[in-house]
């Protein structure tokens, strides 16, 4: 079997023959969802699968794999300000270049770091309160950076992490599990950007690296309960 994360649901596939196409997968996950094929994106290990005519065995799906789905509907996006009584020049985007690329990458790791990962060993605690969640995994301790004015910190304080009087609730992993995925998008959008930068290429892959760690974390935790 595969298991499809959609929304607040988890789906499950006879695991297809790994020479099975990803087109063909995801027409038949349009198909069970009603979405359009083109609406939604699937995620496996914090990459986004994006080649339709690759094997299912490139992507190395097997028994038990998790994919995400994720689409169907926008991301959240920031409030649009009340027009102005007087009109605005239209403002020109300028250009990512790889240094601009590189910051946003690691502000939205700091992000996550700062916004999230509490969450996470806070839902992870109470769930097992004998299971230190203090030690980082391998792979996902924080860089340290060079200057600290290339990731613009958080205006202290930091948010306090979520408190658990009794045991989290699905909807609590839910929660926690599409914000992390929604991060991995948009590191995956980075990528597009920096897509010919070594240096940013390497910054993105440790980011997804963590933050594919710290859903790890959470899903491995919610499955042992």
């Amino acid at each position: 079997m595969i298991h499809v994360k959609w929304d607040r649901e988890t789906l499950h596939f006879p695991l297809p023959p790994p020479e099975t196409k990803l087109g063909q997968l995801r027409t038949d996950l349009a198909e069970y969802t009603h979405l359009p094929p083109g609406s939604f994106k699937l995620i496996h290990a914090g990459a986004v699968m994006k080649d339709d005519h690759a094997p299912l065995s490139s992507y190395k799906i097997r028994e038990n794999s998790t994919i995400a789905l994720i689409g169907g509907h926008s991301l959240p996006s920031a409030p649009t300000p009340a027009p102005s009584s007087r009109p605005s020049q239209p403002k020109v985007k300028e250009p990512p270049t790889e240094q601009s690329t590189i910051s946003a990458i690691r502000t939205e790791l700091e992000r996550v770091r700062t916004t999230l990962v509490p969450d996470v060993d806070a839902l992870i605690s109470a769930l097992a309160p004998s299971v230190s969640t203090s030690a980082p995994t391998p792979g996902s301790a924080p860089q340290s950076f060079s200057s600290p004015a290339q990731v613009p910190p958080f205006p202290p304080p930091y948010p306090t992490p979520v408190s658990y009087s009794s045991k989290p609730t699905s909807q609590d992993h839910t929660r926690l599990s599409e914000l992390l995925l929604q991060s991995l998008l948009r590191l995956d959008a980075m990528h597009l950007a920096g897509s010919d930068w070594p240096d940013a290429r390497a910054e993105r892959k440790a980011a997804v690296r963590e933050v594919q760690g710290v859903l790890d974390r959470l899903d491995g935790a919610w499955s042992a309960r």
